[in-house]
């Protein structure tokens, strides 16, 4: 096996694809959550037609963070605010080393076969299996642009997502101790369903104690984080 194609962590993500430095970790950080944010702020109308559930708004929030945040890409996105954050170094989408392939879809295959096991698109339960990991399940330790992870056996769709924004970059003033986070509801009924922003502090009390992220709920999983984000050292 070629250095190409080490998994120094045996999650299968090929460390080419690992942000090595702490300032990539924290651009892409900064970046997905802003993005993922920003979804729920902006008038529905204008959600990008991908975003249709939880597991589309990762996608799409992890595609913008590796992407190269020149002028065109942030009048495009109305991220202008943002122009001052760095981005990602190592690598800028689409021209990462698996090109537009981001997920991993199945379980690590040889290093001849490492691109068939990437796709463009993964559903919620293959982005928490395959290309993220277990942190804690004491929400407290989440970093902005983690995942909190459920899974209801009795909806449809049993994995949910929502991501962890901590404080807004976005929208100045609000109480810094309580962490924002957003997803989006997938379809509910006959209607597309729609982007949510809520507090720490709302989601702790959600009516159905199954939403609420504490250790008590076996319905929540835990805190996640995106695989290139883990530190191998």
């Amino acid at each position: 096996m070629t250095d190409t194609h080490v998994v120094t962590a045996k999650d299968g993500t090929p460390d080419f694809l690992r942000l090595d430095s702490p300032a990539d970790r924290l651009a892409f950080r900064q970046w997905f959550a802003a993005i993922a944010e920003y979804q729920a702020l902006r008038p529905t109308a204008e959600l990008p037609p991908e975003i249709n559930d939880c597991a589309a708004l990762l996608r799409y929030a992890y595609r913008g963070a590796l992407h190269a945040h020149n002028q065109a890409w942030l009048e495009e996105n109305r991220l202008e605010p943002l122009a001052f954050l760095p981005s990602v170094k190592k690598y800028a989408y689409p021209h990462t080393p698996l090109g537009a392939v981001l997920f991993r879809v199945r379980p690590p295959l040889s290093p001849e076969d490492l691109k068939s096991s990437f796709a463009e698109f993964a559903d919620a339960r293959t982005l928490v299996h395959f290309n993220t990991f277990f942190v804690s399940r004491d929400v407290r330790l989440a970093l902005p642009g983690d995942l909190l992870f459920y899974r209801q056996l009795e909806q449809n769709s049993p994995y949910h997502s929502i991501t962890f924004v901590g404080r807004s970059q976005l929208i100045k003033g609000e109480d810094a101790d309580d962490p924002i986070l957003v997803y989006h509801t997938g379809p509910i009924d006959k209607s597309p369903g729609e982007m949510r922003r809520i507090q720490l502090s709302q989601l702790l009390q959600h009516p159905s104690p199954r939403w609420r992220p504490v250790p008590g709920n076996s319905n929540f999983l835990g805190v996640y984080r995106w695989n290139i984000l883990r530190d191998t050292n």
